[in-house]
């Protein structure tokens, strides 16, 4: 099975990795693929360049087995007019090249809540499983019945390529881009929160210095 982790990574921070991390060692994933979104058609556009946010995802899994970078979005993005980076393409894509392969799309919380609005959500679907990362505590909002018909447990997912809906709790840090982007905008040290390395990019090409 294969994990597919979408996101702007502006930049990638230890929230986005230790979810990755944990969430392939509870589904016996074979690998989860971090997919930088080049045009996000429902969020603002990233503060930096696709490619710096792409050099600085490189930098963070380095040393991260399992974890792998997937840049069709960016590619499609440049090839395609600067379209918006719409997920059902870049699931159909993946289903193209890994036709027999369960496919889990990992989505938070809050995502689920707006999956409705998405681009041909109920699409989504047709090519893979959607699993939504939950806190602790988290209690699931009512169900329409096109949902409800596709609830799964973990265990069930690999027993098809696509098709259910599945919540799992998992350890989410409390840590997001926005406010780490805003740390560095006000000159405050933005240490543990993403790797080191990361962090030595930003310094290095003086990156969210401004808001």
């Amino acid at each position: 099975m294969i994990g597919i982790f979408g996101g702007t990574f502006d930049p990638v921070h230890y929230g986005h990795l230790r979810s990755a991390l944990e969430v392939k060692g509870i589904f016996g994933l074979d690998e989860v693929r971090l997919i930088p979104c080049a045009n996000p058609p429902h969020r603002e556009q990233p503060a930096v360049t696709a490619d710096m946010r792409l050099q600085m995802l490189e930098l963070a899994i380095k040393n991260q087995p399992g974890l792998k970078i997937d840049t069709r979005e960016l590619d499609r993005y440049q090839e395609s007019e600067q379209a918006p980076s719409f997920m059902v393409d870049t699931l159909k894509s993946l289903r193209q090249e890994f036709p027999a392969e369960p496919l889990l799309l990992f989505i938070g919380s809050d995502a689920f809540k707006h999956l409705t609005g998405w681009h041909q959500w109920q699409r989504l679907f047709d090519y893979a499983h959607i699993v939504v990362m939950t806190r602790p505590g988290f209690e699931t909002q009512a169900l329409d019945d096109f949902f409800k018909a596709r609830l799964a447990g973990a265990k069930e997912l690999a027993q098809a390529t696509a098709g259910k809906l599945c919540f799992q709790q998992v350890t989410q840090l409390d840590i997001s881009a926005t406010a780490i982007r805003d740390m560095i905008a006000r000159k405050l040290n933005p240490g543990f929160l993403l790797p080191d390395a990361v962090i030595e990019y930003i310094k290095q090409h003086q990156l969210y210095e401004t808001r």
